[in-house]
């Protein structure tokens, strides 16, 4: 698309005002690092238009000091006492909904998982947010702990402006086609290849 222009002009019925401003499902998959950076920065300009944030972690560990959380919990601070950009909500592992890695069988990880997914279903359903950020999302969908086709349809027909951005590894092919952005990180260089641990202020 250089310049900012399309290279399609399609056939929807919508004007281009309403097709640049239809909200969009976003995948963030691939091999490489970033792929949850990427989402962030999104919600990041979400929330400088002043729209609701949701973020809802499913496989990172509710002990896990993620960076990104405490700034976006402090971009919801800022809303609350100034009015300045919109409210964030943040839910991880360990916090009632999701998987985690911590004592229990599958079976217990898989309906906690599903409770996750049936809440952000009711708050879709509500239009409880302007933009999702289902992180780490299609591991869930990837061991069956979630069914792929009801999340597609639920995202497919959701109501309003909502935008929902999922990342994670191995995303299925059914949310590959539903989306309307899919970015796929592959690695060429890490340092890890050198034998480097992950790095504060990199990695998180």
């Amino acid at each position: 698309m250089p310049q900012g222009q399309v290279s399609v002009t399609p056939t929807d019925g919508l004007t281009t005002r309403q097709r640049r401003n239809r909200p969009l499902l976003v995948v963030h998959t691939g091999v490489m690092k970033g792929k949850s950076t990427a989402a962030f920065g999104m919600a990041l300009r979400g929330w400088n238009q002043g729209w609701s944030i949701g973020v809802f972690q499913f496989v990172k560990s509710a002990k896990w000091k993620v960076g990104e959380e405490e700034a976006f919990r402090a971009l919801g601070e800022v809303h609350e006492r100034t009015g300045q950009g919109g409210p964030v909500e943040w839910h991880k592992m360990g916090s009632g909904w999701s998987w985690s890695r911590k004592a229990g069988t599958e079976t217990d990880h898989a309906a906690d998982a599903a409770e996750g997914w049936a809440e952000i279903r009711r708050r879709i359903e509500t239009e409880a947010h302007r933009v999702y950020v289902l992180d780490e999302f299609t591991y869930p969908l990837k061991w069956g702990w979630i069914d792929v086709d009801e999340v597609v349809d639920v995202l497919v027909d959701r109501p309003g402006q909502q935008h929902v951005i999922i990342t994670g590894r191995d995303a299925p092919p059914a949310l590959v086609e539903a989306a309307d952005l899919v970015m796929e990180t592959t690695k060429v260089k890490h340092p890890m290849d050198a034998g480097q641990k992950g790095q504060r202020g990199i990695e998180w």
